[in-house]
């Protein structure tokens, strides 16, 4: 319970017959104080920690203060793990010593049938925007974050669902509590601490085990998350720049943190800059020069094949969308989303460069709604 005013520790004790625990809660990592511990006398394993207010990161470390096993699996307040999922994703730890972070896919839930907090029921919500997001979903991580674990050069496991080794959260000093992207940011220190220490790591992605997320319905809230986390991305990278074409991180630093720099924090940018110089063009000369028409059409089909493969590959690998017709409107979506979906996307990254730049700290307006049971 982060500092919350609205009655829920209470809830809290009287749901989970809730005492005041004898354990020792141990400060590692420095967050606000800690009011008091509690043992739930239904459920052996569950520990409820009542604290000063201090965000979604130093919660994150209070729960890692408290943990008394060698990994830390952490989950979203609104997000559902499948019942094997939790089991699949620690397994390589215990096959591969060198695995320190694993992280899973997310999903989309909005609309499916969950019963027993299990999704039992994968739907395609009839929202528009819902669909959209169904689709970067899949392109994210069931084929950009396949690639980037093959390189073991992943710099995000989602804060939705991740599972970390504690002692490597402890060495780089937990969740940091100066940027909203805090989850991007730890991975980024962790790859940063192993390669400083020239030390034999893995940081894997699965795109088995998965989590059921619930994703903005209105336009406000989904603009208001897309900033925060441009903005988010930006003080990751910039908090850990001494990465930047440092040769002495290999990889990390010679190709991915640049590509992360120039084509996700950047991309925006370039990309209102090529529409600003097509209008200019057609404004300036009367007609669109024919290598610019053809350089449009090439960045829409390469957007719209990645969505297609992320198709195939959910199709022919995990089969969640059952029917017939929400494979067809996916497919349809994957070209609709080209045109107005796609730039307005890049306006709200763009904003998100000024949130990072004006030193924005709120985290936006949120909206949540209870799962269908």
């Amino acid at each position: 319970n982060d500092g919350s005013k609205d009655n829920t520790i209470e809830e809290l004790k009287d749901y989970f017959s809730l005492v005041e625990s004898s354990r020792t809660y141990r400060d590692d990592l420095a967050t606000q104080p800690v009011k008091k511990v509690y043992d739930s006398l239904d459920y052996p394993n569950l520990v409820v920690i009542d604290k000063e207010n201090g965000g979604k990161a130093d919660s994150l470390n209070a729960g890692i203060n408290i943990a008394q096993f060698p990994l830390v699996c952490n989950i979203d307040a609104d997000s559902l793990i499948d019942d094997q999922a939790l089991q699949k994703i620690v397994e390589p730890f215990s096959r591969d010593w060198r695995v320190i972070a694993a992280g899973g896919t997310i999903r989309v839930a909005n609309e499916c049938g969950i019963k027993g907090g299990q999704v039992k029921e994968v739907r395609l919500s009839k929202k528009p925007i819902v669909r959209f997001q169904v689709l970067e979903y899949l392109r994210a991580f069931l084929f950009g974050r396949v690639g980037w674990a093959s390189l073991n050069s992943l710099l995000i496991i989602s804060g939705a669902f991740g599972v970390f080794k504690r002692k490597y959260l402890l060495k780089v000093g937990g969740y940091s509590t100066r940027t909203v992207g805090e989850d991007m940011e730890l991975v980024l220190k962790l790859n940063k601490e192993m390669q400083k220490n020239d030390r034999d790591y893995r940081v894997l992605f699965f795109p088995d085990p998965v989590c059921w997320t619930q994703v903005p319905e209105e336009i406000k809230i989904l603009s208001s998350q897309r900033r925060r986390w441009q903005r988010g991305l930006g003080q990751s990278l910039l908090m850990n720049k001494e990465i930047f074409f440092n040769k002495n991180y290999g990889l990390l630093g010679l190709f991915t943190y640049p590509f992360y720099f120039f084509v996700e924090l950047l991309g925006p940018v370039i990309e209102i800059l090529g529409y600003i110089s097509i209008i200019l063009t057609v404004v300036i000369r009367g007609r669109i020069n024919e290598v610019v028409i053809l350089f449009f059409i090439t960045a829409i089909l390469m957007g719209v094949l990645l969505s297609i493969l992320s198709l195939f590959f959910e199709e022919m690998t995990f089969h969640k969308y059952t029917k017939l017709k929400d494979k067809l409107s996916l497919v349809l979506y994957a070209f609709l989303e080209n045109f107005g979906y796609r730039q307005l996307h890049t306006f709200w990254r763009l904003r998100g460069l000024f949130d990072l730049f004006s030193k924005k700290e709120s985290w936006g307006s949120q909206k949540r709604k209870k799962f269908n049971d």
